[in-house]
């Protein structure tokens, strides 16, 4: 088939990258600074808990919300509002004088955060459909790319000595704020500058012909679609939490502790990287079937681990495997909405959320009830149910579509 791609494509998807780049660096350098947050506010574990439920919890109404309002003004309107507001918003957070203000901050950046994510995912899956190919994986990869970015700016400015020459970035008080907005002015300017080249326009609002009003996005694909993709968050959820504490504590290998997270963080960018080559080759079911093995094998090395480096290997199958799974799951989302009108995508963005509160939840209850190994259990089998449910992320043929934008 020809490339029917235009100059208006390539920018939108060059766009999109800038937009999931800056998004991975926002979010990122926020959680990994999770910790001088707790000391500054003196935070116990309840009031810890709650800063932390807070931002999953408003980010599905952000996603809902987002799902209402693209197919009236367009997800690129809603990016070009949300995600410079989501960027004060963060330095909001690291500047909070007290608790209710940090609770206010912590309240924006969940409803923006599900806004943001929501709408450049429908950018992602929109860049998709003109290509007529595979694409919104690599997005991902960027995000991937934008976090590990911010971790690392996270570790270099939490090292950092109040009397040095970037003293304003150190501790937990007013260089907190700084090194926030460090990383937000570089998101404004990148949205500054992607901005007009995403997709603008709204969503068809009827259908081609007879002026049938455009079918209702139906909820049965979306929820089996959207189990999937919360049980990947929910996996995730306990590497992201509990790699390190299992690593320390079950195998008594703390100086290895960071390399877990590092090791999923690391084959996720991997696959990520390569995930929409291997869907255009075996197609999504396949790939997704695979993934879910993968990351099944992945935790059964880290549960049956007695030694640290079984285990890193484990955490590093678990990330290459649920890499993909992710964003294919936005295609399928979108493959069930024609017309673009976003909703579908907002939709399976809420079980992202739904998967992580869940995964926190549900982990820490097993951990306290039993130990680490019985929690990192429960991910590993739930991944089992993805396996019969890979044929679902199909897509219908793909229809270019420039006024999901």
């Amino acid at each position: 088939m020809a490339n029917s791609t235009t100059a208006v494509d390539r920018r939108a998807r060059i766009a999109g990258y800038g937009v999931f780049l800056v998004t991975g660096l926002l979010f990122a350098t926020l959680v990994t600074r999770i910790p001088a947050l707790q000391d500054r506010f003196a935070l116990g574990e309840g009031q810890l808990t709650v800063v932390l439920a807070l931002v999953p919890v408003v980010a599905g109404v952000g996603s809902a919300v987002a799902g209402v309002l693209s197919p009236r003004v367009g997800s690129a309107a809603l990016l070009r509002v949300a995600q410079p507001a989501l960027a004060l918003a963060i330095v909001g957070v690291g500047a909070a004088p007290g608790l209710p203000w940090l609770y206010t901050a912590n309240f924006c950046v969940g409803l923006l955060l599900g806004v943001v994510d929501a709408a450049m995912n429908m950018q992602a899956v929109a860049v998709e459909r003109a290509y007529r190919r595979s694409m919104v994986t690599g997005f991902h990869g960027v995000w991937s790319v934008g976090a590990i970015l911010g971790s690392l700016w996270a570790a270099f400015t939490a090292g950092l000595a109040p009397t040095g020459a970037l003293g304003m970035f150190a501790g937990a008080g007013p260089g907190l704020a700084g090194a926030f907005a460090v990383v937000a002015g570089i998101g404004v300017l990148v949205n500054l500058a992607a901005g007009p080249l995403l997709y603008r326009g709204r969503a068809v609002p009827q259908a081609a012909s007879g002026g049938c009003p455009a079918p209702r996005v139906p909820w049965r694909p979306i929820i089996v679609i959207g189990t999937a993709l919360a049980i990947v968050y929910i996996a995730d959820s306990a590497v992201s939490t509990w790699s390190a504490v299992f690593m320390t504590g079950a195998l008594a290998a703390g100086a290895l502790a960071p390399l877990a997270y590092g090791a999923y963080q690391v084959t996720t960018v991997l696959g990520r990287a390569v995930g929409d080559f291997m869907i255009r080759r075996y197609g999504a079911p396949s790939v997704v079937r695979t993934g879910a093995v993968l990351a099944v094998l992945g935790l059964f090395a880290i549960v049956s681990a007695s030694r640290p480096w079984p285990a890193l290997v484990g955490f590093a199958l678990a990330g290459l495997g649920a890499s993909v799974i992710v964003p294919t799951s936005f295609s399928a989302a979108g493959a069930l909405d024609p017309h673009g009108t976003g909703v579908a995508v907002a939709r399976v963005n809420i079980f992202n959320y739904v998967g992580f509160v869940v995964g926190a939840i549900l982990i820490g209850t097993v951990a306290e009830l039993a130990d680490l190994r019985a929690a990192f259990a429960v991910p590993m089998l739930l991944l089992l149910v993805v396996v019969p449910l890979a044929p679902r992320f199909s897509p219908s043929p793909l229809r270019a579509s420039r006024d999901e934008g």
